[in-house]
């Protein structure tokens, strides 16, 4: 057998096999004292050792870290309501606090969460654009960490999202199946017209309509970089406030200076009981701010009814 074969199968559920292959990657195992590769075939007798990542990589909690509102936690994961301009984790280009250092502030033990190869992104299982708002669910262990992206990658996780986008739609339901992928010249930007695009489905409902805009409400089936940003404005329609992928302007929406897109409710299972649990968080301040100005309430009944509804369907 392979080595990484064996260690995946010695190893799950708490690790994955693309975790146990960066462990091999980063040289922490050995056959033998020697240092081999995932492919190397092992042999009875042989003696496998697996090290600890280095120190250097168990980084302390932050002392200075951005305020982060904390919907749920237990032994097994934790659930946030991010707000926009906070990065999820440390990138090129985003240097500033991040949900990491947020997170670490409130649960140091998280900082042993370390990837096997020593990057920093403890306990990340999906991401939220750094200008999306809304629910984001963390693992605080790598049992739980296993489980919810298996739950990601089966698409059985119930992401439902709220966004204003710039013009009145007339449809009331559309279903959005365009492939995504890389724009072919543009490189920070997703595009419908990729070389190389990946299957993407969102669904779209029309909450209310206003002169110039239109509240939707989006389930998205795949979970595509940019997806529901891309897909609104494949239609004509993209996310008021959205300078990258905007198709228009929206009166009074002006005090949005990020895209108008939150994520309002999410469902998983929790990894160690199965028991579906599902978590919101109330749009942001701006996207508030903006129905309040057209007599509309933040926690509008007509959120809420499409939320029951689509978590009916989808569970049937």
């Amino acid at each position: 057998m392979r080595l990484d074969q064996y260690l995946a199968a010695a190893l799950a559920p708490e690790y994955s096999r693309s975790q146990v292959s960066r462990m091999i990657k980063a040289g922490l195992v050995t056959i033998n004292s020697e240092t081999p590769r995932a492919s190397a075939g092992l042999h009875p007798g042989d003696r496998i050792e697996i090290a600890a990542p280095p120190q250097a990589a168990l980084v302390e909690a932050p002392t200075v870290a951005p305020p982060i509102e904390v919907l749920y936690d237990d032994a097994e994961l934790i659930v946030v309501n991010k707000t926009a301009g906070m990065t999820v984790h440390q990138a090129p280009g985003h240097p500033d606090s991040t949900l990491v250092d947020a997170l670490l502030a409130c649960f140091p033990g998280l900082a042993q969460m370390v990837e096997p190869d020593g990057v920093m992104r403890p306990g990340i299982v999906h991401r939220l654009d750094k200008d999306t708002s809304g629910v984001l669910v963390v693992a605080r262990t790598p049992y739980a960490r296993t489980a919810l992206s298996k739950q990601f990658k089966d698409r059985t996780v119930s992401k439902l999202y709220v966004a204003i986008v710039c013009g009145v739609i007339g449809r009331d339901d559309i279903t959005i199946a365009r492939a995504l992928g890389r724009h072919p010249t543009e490189r920070k930007k997703m595009s419908v017209k990729s070389r190389n695009p990946r299957e993407a489905v969102s669904h779209v409902t029309v909450l209310h309509r206003f002169e110039d805009s239109t509240l939707v409400g989006v389930r998205p089936e795949t979970g595509r970089t940019h997806q529901i940003r891309v897909h609104l404005a494949s239609i004509g329609h993209g996310c008021a406030g959205d300078t990258l992928y905007g198709s228009g302007k929206v009166s009074g929406a002006s005090q949005m200076e990020r895209q108008a897109l939150h994520a309002y409710a999410l469902e998983v299972d929790q990894p160690r009981t199965g028991e579906r649990l599902r978590f919101q968080a109330l749009l942001a301040d701006d996207m508030a701010a903006f129905l309040a100005d057209r007599g509309m309430d933040a926690a509008s009944a007509v959120i809420e009814r499409w939320i029951a509804q689509t978590v009916g369907e989808s569970s049937d």
